[in-house]
């Protein structure tokens, strides 16, 4: 299999992402710590971010762990944050769980957490006695539906169909495995015949659909939770000499992705706007920063792209 490697911006972004974007010391420090830096979606959610914070003249810190599942490093870096008494903390969290403890010890010190992307567990939170200052993100469950949808269309209603989940127990992933079940068990004609987690990375996407094609040689479509693991199916579907035979439909639209789909590797998928998502956290941050009352929900629109 093809390795993805790096590209040179985002090794650059990596050795950055300890220090504050903003060299003027008297403003505030707004800190953004996500998921992963290695995954094009977060790095346009950096972006995003970045810009806002250039414009609202904040410090921006941003900082992840190096892989998505690592919720334990997650953890760490925002405690990290907490010592250091940034003014807000956005967060993409990497449990909906996890995360509730590192927001109660926020709370405590009277830091704002603002969530982006991926909900927290609200009943879990509410049991803590956690607070957030608001949600910024897509429907995830809205999203998994239009997947579905658009999968149910293409194959007029009949079909082998399998899926690459995200992490079990993710909300992120939950949100859209659910979502499409919603549209495809009720059609009799549609049949998912595996449905594996690949935890959102593209070795792991290769490795479990190329073993989804070996047992499952008519194969119709498949959905992925997220287009990394979409783009490791493309490679497994390229290596089994299947190109142009299997639907392929991911969730994001990252930059890769878009490029698959103009190809013809990829038929669809999900596009969110991350880079809306990290503009918009910065300037909700700087309103909560300034004791302004802010919505509890800010929803970021989604669409399908073929």
């Amino acid at each position: 299999m093809k390795k993805w490697i790096l590209p040179a911006l985002l090794l650059a972004l990596l050795s950055a992402c300890q220090r504050p974007q903003n060299d003027n010391p008297s403003a505030a420090v707004v800190a953004l710590v996500m998921k992963t830096l290695n995954n094009p979606f977060f790095m346009d959610m950096q972006q995003g971010a970045e810009e806002a914070a250039g414009t609202l003249q904040l410090q921006l810190l941003v900082q992840a762990p190096e892989r998505e599942i690592d919720v334990e490093k997650q953890m760490q870096i925002i405690e990290n944050l907490i010592q250091r008494k940034v003014a807000a903390i956005c967060v993409t969290p990497s449990g909906s769980r996890e995360i509730i403890p590192a927001i109660v010890k926020a709370n405590r010190a009277n830091i704002p957490v603002l969530i982006l992307d991926t909900r927290v567990d609200s009943s879990a939170l509410a049991e803590a006695g956690g607070l957030i200052a608001t949600f910024i993100g897509s429907d995830n469950f809205d999203g998994g539906r239009l997947a579905g949808r658009f999968i149910i269309e293409k194959l007029r209603g009949k079909g082998l169909v399998a899926v690459l989940e995200g992490i079990p127990g993710h909300e992120t992933g939950d949100a859209r495995l659910h979502g499409f079940h919603h549209e495809v068990d009720p059609v009799p004609g549609i049949r998912i015949v595996a449905s594996q987690t690949a935890n959102w990375e593209r070795d792991q996407g290769y490795n479990v659909f190329q073993n989804i094609l070996q047992s499952q040689p008519n194969l119709h479509a498949v959905f992925a939770c997220n287009d990394i693991m979409a783009l490791g199916a493309v490679e497994a579907i390229a290596a089994a000499n299947r190109r142009g035979q299997i639907l392929v439909v991911g969730f994001d639209a990252i930059s890769d992705a878009r490029e698959a789909i103009r190809n013809g590797a990829m038929t669809a998928s999900i596009a969110q706007n991350p880079r809306a998502m990290g503009k918009l956290a910065v300037e909700y941050a700087q309103r909560v920063i300034r004791g302004e009352t802010i919505p509890a929900y800010v929803p970021v629109q989604i669409e399908l792209i073929q």
